[in-house]
């Protein structure tokens, strides 16, 4: 796994003895200085995860590359499946190998630095294969619990992207932050304004034009829903910056309340809207989420529809729609299914709705060589034969 360049140390720094005692489980803790007194074993771990995910396990694997090089010790880790490879429930994500002393201590923590990313990974590549014409944005910072979790969630997109792009998707192209823009190849973060700084100029084209006097080189994306006229102020713009427009350099973002439709819609001309450009999507049973995200409040299929109807009809065909506002992999599939016409769909929905999902797990196999595992958990032991008997052990 080669670390992307200009990679920083958000993730997991501490490895030191001292600090690992103070943040591992005192059990383990314990154990390290029951078999200390007893006599060390060499043990082998199997590492994995209770649900499907995608394999993300660089910040695991380069930490106790660290923690190894800290201590002088090797820690033997076999990868069983590569960065951005499906993995199925109960599957040994890899194996790690070494002395039960050195490696009792360290299961806390590097079970938080792979189970999170793995599922994260899994959701973005779902997203992007929902919704493969579109680009995709990492809006997670936000919503992330400090910078470790910050760096976790923009590898997680990435690796989860990049698993997309392979089967044709569009993925994502850049995330909202500078510190982990590197995951995805790029030297700074996107983004151009929040709703503050509409509030603050009132007015949305006012807010437009400090950005332009200010960043006269950016491509320009504007947020269109403050004052609750989307379609209004999105031709205002179109008109104030009619060469941006032509050159495909503005951008208009629709992040509508879900608790109001986007101006002009309402139930009955949402469902007109989608008669008039994709009405298989509303001729079939659908959840009361799916009709939500087809013809109700907020970001809707529909209000995305009503937008590019109006840009292509006012003579703006190259201006881009972006979407945000609660991007998962349910509405994007149901966006897909409508055909909406998304450009770019920023999102932080990527981190995982059920936390206890990412837990990830790990069970020694082996001791001193002869395979032990708790009851209940010998399908470990049998892969962990498997690769015994394929390397010729």
């Amino acid at each position: 796994m080669t670390k992307p360049p200009g990679a920083g140390p958000l993730h997991g720094s501490m490895t030191s003895d001292e600090a690992i005692a103070g943040l591992t489980d005192a059990y383990f803790n314990r154990t390290k200085a029951i078999v200390a007194r007893f006599g060390d074993a060499r043990v082998t771990y199997a590492v994995f995860m209770r649900r499907p995910v995608v394999s993300a396990p660089r910040l695991m694997v380069e930490w106790l590359e660290r923690v190894a090089a800290a201590r002088g010790i090797e820690i033997g880790i076999e990868l069983m499946h590569k960065e951005g490879e499906w993995i199925g429930a109960g599957d040994p994500i890899l194996y790690l190998t070494g002395s039960l002393v050195q490696l009792g201590d360290l299961e806390t923590l590097y079970l938080q630095k792979l189970g999170p990313p793995c599922v994260a990974a899994h959701n973005a590549y779902q997203m992007c294969l929902e919704l493969p014409g579109a680009a995709f944005l990492a809006m997670e910072a936000r919503h992330c619990a400090g910078a470790e979790m910050q760096e976790m969630m923009a590898y997680a997109a990435s690796v989860g992207s990049r698993a997309a792009q392979r089967e044709g998707a569009k993925g994502f192209i850049g995330n909202a932050n500078d510190a982990t823009a590197h995951w995805f190849g790029q030297g700074r973060g996107y983004g151009t304004m929040p709703h503050a700084l509409i509030g603050y100029a009132r007015s949305t084209v006012r807010a437009a034009e400090m950005f332009h006097e200010t960043f006269p080189d950016e491509p320009l994306t504007v947020l269109v829903d403050y004052f609750g006229r989307e379609v209004t102020d999105t031709l205002a713009l179109c008109q104030r910056f009619p060469d941006l427009a032509a050159e495909g350099r503005l951008s208009v973002r629709i992040d509508t309340h879900g608790g109001r439709f986007l101006e002009g819609l309402d139930p009955a001309a949402s469902y007109a809207v989608l008669e008039r450009h994709a009405p298989g999507a509303i001729r079939r049973y659908r959840s009361e989420t799916e009709l939500r995200h087809l013809v109700g409040t907020g970001v809707s299929a529909a209000a995305i529809w009503r937008m590019r109807e109006a840009l292509d009809e006012a003579g703006f065909p190259r201006v881009r729609i972006v979407a945000s506002s609660g991007f998962g992999v349910g509405k994007c599939r149901v966006m897909q299914q409508a055909r909406a016409p998304i450009d770019v769909v920023g999102t932080g929905s990527f981190i995982p709705d059920t936390w206890s999902e990412t837990y990830a797990t790990a069970d020694i196999v082996a001791y001193d060589g002869v395979a032990r595992v708790k009851l209940g958990r010998e399908f470990l032991l049998h892969r962990h034969g498997e690769r015994q008997r394929n390397s010729g052990g």
